[in-house]
């Protein structure tokens, strides 16, 4: 068996790649990390994980010499609208190189980016796909837009140009509508995005009915700036969230994820502050339609009113002497009706009394004494209505129809002489 210094087998390995890989080649890989040292020079960590995503299945080094980087960094970036940074999975062109201090690496010559794009489209629409398949995609559009969209709560960095541009905007419209803002800020690029707009929709959510809409604005930029609104959870807060959402993210190429699930998206902070104005002068244009309607209807009803009204005074000279000349008949018929009820009350009472009369007539004491009675009356002059009352002695005063006659008590047993 051979033996050999580890030079000489470097360089056997160097001599087989060269001999066995002498072609380029693409690859497609992620990058893990990605570094630029002081000599401009782009050291790259490319890795490919297992399709469970349960650990990695490979791993290699890659370099991008100065002269190349400077013209592939620039023309990736443009043309993706990403950032040449780690996290994304890239296809690149390499050369197959072994050295005997570094070991094997990767030396790019090329980049596509097309199969970035796809790769980016691809996981913006997984995002957009599980959100509908979790029922949440719609929600925020679904919610009604204040008529009047006065209170907003504005989701922005407190120095970034286009908060400046939309406040302005804001304040000098043409209507003069006052708007009440307020400023939840957060990072507008870069890795801190989700994190810090997802605490800015909380700080709100909060406090939501201090406020009509929320407005997430960023100016222009690189659309590489962009990737921090990518995400599944900022795109799964603002689908959920109780406020409609309204986004001027500042660019004109593909639409964000958080864009797609906002209620309404615009291309600028200027245009979402246009956007507002625009809401509020329909809101003053209908209402002021419907002040000129109320005006008319009121004015229709009074000249209506006034109408009836003279038509009432020409007809009321006629109706009052009708009224009168019904009220003297009625009077009229009222006193007929009253004498009527009198002759018949006093010839009621009338025989009425006749009837007492004859029976009184017929009670009294002449006419039972004709009949062959006798009244007896005791000395008081009260008539003797019982024995009883008797004492021997008495003299009673008896009256007959014809005459009267004295006696004098007896007693039962004793002889009248």
């Amino acid at each position: 068996m051979e033996t050999l210094t580890l030079f000489e087998l470097n360089e056997r390995v160097h001599e087989a790649i060269a001999e066995g890989l002498p072609d380029e080649y693409w690859v497609r890989a992620e990058m893990s990390s990605v570094s630029v040292n002081a000599a401009g020079h782009c050291y790259i960590e490319l890795v490919q994980k297992h399709p469970s995503g349960a650990g990695m299945v490979a791993k290699a080094r890659a370099t991008i010499w100065r002269g190349r980087f400077c013209m592939l960094k620039p023309y990736f970036e443009q043309a993706t609208g990403q950032a040449f940074t780690a996290g994304i999975s890239v296809q690149l062109l390499v050369t197959v190189e072994f050295h005997g201090l570094y070991g094997l690496s990767f030396v790019v010559e090329d980049i596509d980016p097309t199969y970035t794009l796809g790769e980016m489209a691809g996981r913006r629409r997984e995002i957009l796909l599980r959100l509908e398949h979790e029922g949440t995609i719609g929600l925020n559009k679904e919610l009604p837009m204040p008529l009047v969209p006065r209170r907003v709560a504005v989701i922005s960095s407190e120095t970034a140009a286009g908060y400046g541009d939309f406040c302005h905007q804001l304040a000098t419209n043409a209507y003069g509508f006052a708007f009440s803002l307020g400023l939840f800020p957060a990072v507008m690029q870069g890795d801190a995005v989700e994190p810090t707009v997802i605490s800015a929709l909380d700080a709100i959510a909060a406090e939501a009915e201090r406020w009509d809409v929320v407005v997430i604005i960023r100016g222009g930029g690189a659309a590489s700036d962009l990737v921090g609104f990518d995400t599944y959870l900022l795109a799964a807060n603002c689908a959920q969230f109780p406020l409609p959402v309204l986004t001027g993210i500042g660019h004109e190429r593909d639409a964000t994820v958080l864009d797609a699930v906002a209620h309404t998206s615009v291309k600028t902070p200027t245009a979402a502050a246009e956007f507002l104005i625009s809401r509020m002068a329909e809101a003053a244009a209908r209402l002021g339609h419907l002040a000129e309607s109320l005006a008319a209807a009121v004015t229709t009803r009074v000249a209506a009113a006034a109408q009836h009204l003279q038509g009432l005074t020409l007809r009321l000279p006629a109706a009052f002497a009708l009224r009168r000349a019904d009220a003297a008949h009625a009077l009229t018929l009222r006193r007929q009706r009253l004498q009527a009820a009198a002759g018949t009350l006093v010839a009621g009472h009338r025989h009425r009394l006749e009837v007492a009369a004859t029976v009184l007539a017929g009670a009294s004491p002449d006419v039972v004494l004709r009949r062959g009675y006798s009244i007896t009356y005791a000395a008081d002059g009260h008539a003797v209505r019982s024995a009883a009352r008797l004492r021997e002695g008495d003299v009673l005063h008896t009256r007959f129809a014809e005459g009267e006659a004295y006696s004098i008590v007896k007693p039962c047993n004793e002889q009248i002489p």
